[in-house]
Formats: C-alpha cells, structure tokens, sequence
C-alpha cells in the first residue's frame, strides 16, 4: 500500500532548510553586498561599531523574541529605556557624595537601571497577565507614559551624568577584551542565554505552547499568567541591561532616547522566523535578524543610497515585508 502522506512530508523536510537558512543567506547576501559598495565595509573598525551600536536592539530583542513567541508584543522598550537611562543618571548623580567616583558609583546605577527594567516589565506583566488588558493596548499606553516621565525628568531638555562619573563609565561601551567591545560580549552572552533558555528549558518550551494554543497549555498545567508575566518581566530586565551598555556611550538621556527601538527589535524577531502571532521562535534568528537590520542601516550610510532619515521607512517595510511571507509560507504548508 502507498503512504500518500509521504510525498508532503519529504516536500515539508525538503523545504525547512531554505525556511531556516533564509536570514543567513540574507545575511550573507548584505555582507557581500557592502563589501563590493565600499571598501572599507569590511574594516575592523566599521565591524566592531556595527556590532557595538546593533548591541543595544539586540539585547532587547532576545527579551522580545520571548514575548512574541509567547503571543505577546511590546511597543514600549524604547520609551522604557528612555526612562530608565534617565532614572540611572539621576540615581548615579544623586549618589555622587556619598559614593564618590568609582566602581561603587557605577555599580548602584547598575542596579538602578535592572531595577527599575524590572519594574517597569512587571508592570506591564501583570497589566496584560493579570488584569487582562490587550498587550497592545497597555504597552501603547506605557510607551507615552515612559516617554513623557523621560521629558517632564529632563524639564524638557537632556539628563546628563556628571562628567567625571561619565568619564570613569565611559570604558562600560568604548573598552573589552582582545579588541572586542562590552557591549559585543554582554549581547553574544546573553544571545546565547537566551537560545539556550528557549531551546532547553521548561520555559522556553512553555513560551511556545501559550503562544500556539493559550487553552491546550492550560490543559497541559502550564501556569499561563505566570509564564506571560515572566516574558514581560525578562524583557524589561533586558532593558535595563541595555541601557547600562547605551548610558556610557552618550552619558545623557533624553525624550528622544530610544526612539524607534521598539520597531527595530520587533523588526528583528521577525526578520529571524519567530511568528508573529506566537507559537515558535528562535533566538539566534532573532540575533541574524538584528545583524541584516544593522548591515542595511551601514551599508545606506556608506554608500550614500538614501537619506540616513528615510532608514525608519526602510525597517517598516522589511516588517511588513515579513510578516507577509511568513503568512505565505504558512498557507503553503
């Protein structure tokens, strides 16, 4: 007797190392791309600052990939890290006489700035958990209540950290090891992490079972509020992580800080292969996906193909872009 159902599933193994290849390709594409419109696209020096600079979006979009996957979304990480950086700087100024500059100093506006990550993720954890409020209604809201505590902080201008404590943090961003800037390290570290956590741990897997079927997870004893809840609280402790790696960079805060981080890491996950609407996702995609949006933006800047203001633009059609042919490739099956 013939298996009919042998044909489909050897097309559907045929065709899942394309689906899963693709942003590497893509990636691999970009880089061959810069290479041939600028000679210089491939200098150590124009490596690491891409890679610096794209460390900060990747550091939230890990966070990120975990509240999609698990149906949720964010649209307040940029906001948030506003207000965060300009609570930190506030803190670490604060702190000065009684710490004085050093490793003390630094050190509490680290924990600050985790703090207050933390706190601002819970928040919206046990908004859309708890009190069942739409992520997308609630992180909407926080996004304008972020930015403007971040504004009325600042009276309208910027926060700025006090020089010598800005001078002695500065090395948090611009120093490393063998060359390899911190916040290169801290994004591959916590990349990593994070592909471990979703791939080898209960709650990785219990992410994807909320995001795919909320009422079968139920069934499955997974504690559905306090994993959705978690995605939140994880994703502002990565907020908070990247705004100790952003703060020594500028040493300053302001309403207009982070703006548009929000779509570059949403932007980032899909661009990896998690699906929108929850149900899988994949971390290391997700650190593909935050490389090809950072290789575009460089290889715009160089080549001088378009205006620099337009990259805004750009990044919202490879989102919609991505989530078609995520749709497509859905239906195909």
């Amino acid at each position: 007797m013939t298996d009919t159902t042998a044909a489909p599933r050897q097309a559907k193994r045929r065709s899942l190392p394309l689906h899963v290849l693709g942003p590497v390709l893509a990636l691999i594409a970009l880089i061959v791309l810069g290479a041939l419109l600028n000679s210089n696209f491939l200098s150590y020096g124009n490596v690491t600052n891409v890679l610096a600079r794209s460390a900060f979006i990747g550091i939230i979009a890990v966070g990120m990939t975990f509240v999609i996957t698990a149906g949720g979304i964010d649209l307040s990480v940029g906001s948030m890290a506003a207000f965060v950086a300009g609570v930190m700087i506030l803190a670490m100024n604060a702190l000065i006489p009684t710490l004085g500059i050093g490793v003390p100093l630094v050190a509490a506006g680290m924990c600050v700035a985790l703090l207050a990550g933390l706190c601002a993720g819970l928040l919206n954890g046990v908004l859309i958990a708890k009190v069942r409020i739409e992520a997308f209604i609630v992180t909407l809201g926080a996004m304008g209540v972020y930015r403007s505590l971040t504004t009325w902080l600042a009276d309208g201008g910027t926060l700025s950290l006090d020089f010598e404590a800005r001078t002695f943090y500065r090395p948090v961003y611009y120093d490393g090891i063998l060359g390899i800037a911190w916040p290169i390290i801290v994004f591959a570290l916590v990349a990593i992490l994070g592909e471990l956590a979703m791939r080898k741990t209960p709650f990785g897997r219990h992410c994807a079972a909320i995001g795919a079927n909320e009422q079968v997870a139920k069934y499955s004893a997974v504690k559905v509020d306090r994993v959705r809840m978690a995605t939140y609280v994880l994703l502002g402790v990565l907020v908070g992580v990247a705004t100790i790696m952003y703060v020594p960079r500028l040493g300053s805060a302001s309403g207009s800080t982070g703006v548009l981080w929000e779509l570059e890491a949403i932007a980032a996950v899909i661009i990896g292969g998690t699906l929108l609407k929850g149900g899988f996702g994949r971390v290391w995609g997700t650190v593909i996906g935050v490389l090809i949006l950072s290789l575009i933006d460089n290889i715009l800047n160089l080549a001088s193909i378009v205006s620099p203001y337009l990259n805004g633009t750009i990044q919202g059609v490879i989102v919609i872009l991505a989530v078609v042919l995520q749709r497509q490739g859905k239906s195909a099956e």
